[in-house]
């Protein structure tokens, strides 16, 4: 081996160690909008669920956001849909959004901390909360998803570096 292999590979194992981001408490006192969230999935209050129903389709996301002269007014999720707008020979061409959504969902502001968001989350069993600035018009919405991510994005050799099966132990035994 030369001397300059040798020396780049003394280089790199001495090298400190990289440092992750910081995760603690303070981490959850961050404002939201560090998460960089989406951009609000938004229909008018007098949409009919089939159009919310297609609208999800094309956008993909679970939830739209239902508002009345741009402002926030309510809420349709995908189980929204399924609790109350399937069954008993429903229409969905005539029914509208309003008729099923969740009215005077929890909102928040950018500014608020990522563990109110994640306190109300776990508390009231949502999968989605709307972000709405000082006029209750939605800027955006925070995901389990995004919190997720925010998650894996400070430790992401712990998480992205996991096999792709969890190991098992086996549960016959072996031999004899």
């Amino acid at each position: 081996m030369s001397d300059e292999i040798i020396d780049e590979e003394m280089e790199i194992m001495n090298e400190p160690a990289k440092t992750s981001k910081p995760f603690d408490s303070h981490t959850f006192m961050r404002p939201v909008k560090d998460l960089n969230f989406p951009a609000p999935v938004m229909l008018d209050i007098e949409e009919t669920v089939q159009d919310a129903i297609m609208f999800m389709q094309v956008k993909q996301f679970g939830c739209v956001l239902i508002t009345e002269k741009h402002q926030l007014v309510g809420i349709l999720t995908e189980r929204d849909i399924i609790a109350k707008a399937i069954g008993d020979d429903k229409d969905f061409h005539s029914q509208k959004v309003r008729d099923i959504m969740t009215p005077n969902p929890e909102a928040f502001q950018s500014d608020d901390s990522l563990g109110f968001i994640m306190k109300a989350m776990t508390v009231g069993g949502y999968r989605h909360v709307p972000i709405v600035d000082a006029d209750n018009t939605p800027v955006g919405i925070i995901s389990v998803r995004d919190i997720i991510a925010f998650i894996v994005e400070h430790f992401p050799e712990e998480v992205l570096n996991l096999p792709p099966k969890p190991m098992r132990l086996t549960k016959e035994r072996e031999g004899a």
